[in-house]
């Protein structure tokens, strides 16, 4: 089967030759890596290309205009992987370092019907919360994760993805620009009646998830520390995914869980008047459905 790696990267140079040098070790023969540069204003084209990386035969610069995020970079990513005659599509951030087996730990499960992803950790801990399915099980440990298991939901780090599945789905939606487009792509996936599953030996080195828990009138949520930029982002798109998947439980559930993360922040994390003008504008784009890069906008 020809898989194709798709790397997405912004302005981190020495992370994604780390990134690049793991890929080019993978145990799997991979057919082809996809470098997607979304406007980067580091000098990472001219920086790997002094290295020559850029002359390696399997691997394809896609150069985007514009930043489009990680929602629009692996939109592109995957849309030129399977135009071109991917059959699986394996996508991640530059600061991604996939252990030597992961993508052959990958393919040893992998199905056309549905969608599978490599296991992000740090050190002994996940990466970021796996919740399994059934039972919306959450773990951070990875020894406590099966070889494989349902999942609610995977990150575009290590997720992959069939032809067939891109022909009945299209591509990421690129109107998130970042945050939780990967969220959105597996629950479209689940409408259309494929299953989400991590793959408890693959593993992919990752930064761990600045996330706290937060305990309100005896609910825990798991709340993640962000900038004010990405709090719009988290917040806009978390409304946005609940209008569209979520009906009444988008007024019930999710909105408030979303003041309840605001009120968390402002107990926890700094610049709290730039937290809660990122959540309101959030909030308010998510209501009249602005889409798309908008932290400038708002100025955050």
């Amino acid at each position: 089967m020809k898989v194709v790696v798709v790397i997405v990267t912004y302005n981190r140079k020495n992370l994604l030759v780390t990134c690049l040098e793991a890929i080019a070790q993978q145990s799997y023969d991979y057919e082809r890596v996809i470098l997607v540069d979304n406007a980067s204003t580091d000098g990472t084209i001219e920086f790997l290309e002094a290295k020559k990386i850029l002359n390696h035969p399997k691997l394809t610069l896609l150069k985007q205009t514009e930043n489009t995020g990680g929602a629009g970079g692996f939109s592109a990513g995957m849309k030129y992987a399977f135009e071109h005659g991917a059959d699986y599509v394996w996508m991640m951030d530059d600061d991604a370092v996939p252990h030597q087996n992961a993508l052959e730990q990958l393919m040893n499960h992998a199905t056309p019907n549905h969608i599978y992803g490599s296991l992000a950790v740090n050190g002994e801990d996940t990466a970021w919360t796996t919740t399994l399915l059934p039972g919306s099980k959450t773990i951070d440990s990875k020894n406590l994760i099966p070889i494989i298991s349902e999942v609610q939901s995977l990150p575009f780090l290590g997720y992959l993805t069939s032809k067939e599945i891109f022909e009945k789905l299209g591509l990421p939606d690129n109107s998130y620009f970042i945050a939780a487009d990967d969220v959105e792509y597996c629950l479209r996936a689940q409408r259309a009646g494929f299953k989400t599953y991590v793959c408890g030996q693959s593993y992919i080195e990752h930064p761990k998830s600045d996330r706290y828990p937060f305990n309100l009138f005896g609910k825990k949520l798991i709340c993640l520390k962000l900038v004010p930029w990405k709090r719009y982002y988290d917040t806009r798109n978390r409304l946005l995914i609940a209008r569209n998947y979520y009906g009444v439980k988008a007024l019930t559930q999710t909105l408030p869980a979303s003041f309840v993360r605001l009120f968390a922040a402002l107990i926890n994390e700094p610049n709290k008047l730039m937290q809660i003008k990122a959540f309101f504008t959030g909030v308010y784009d998510a209501l009249m459905k602005n889409t798309g890069k908008r932290h400038d906008y708002w100025n955050l």
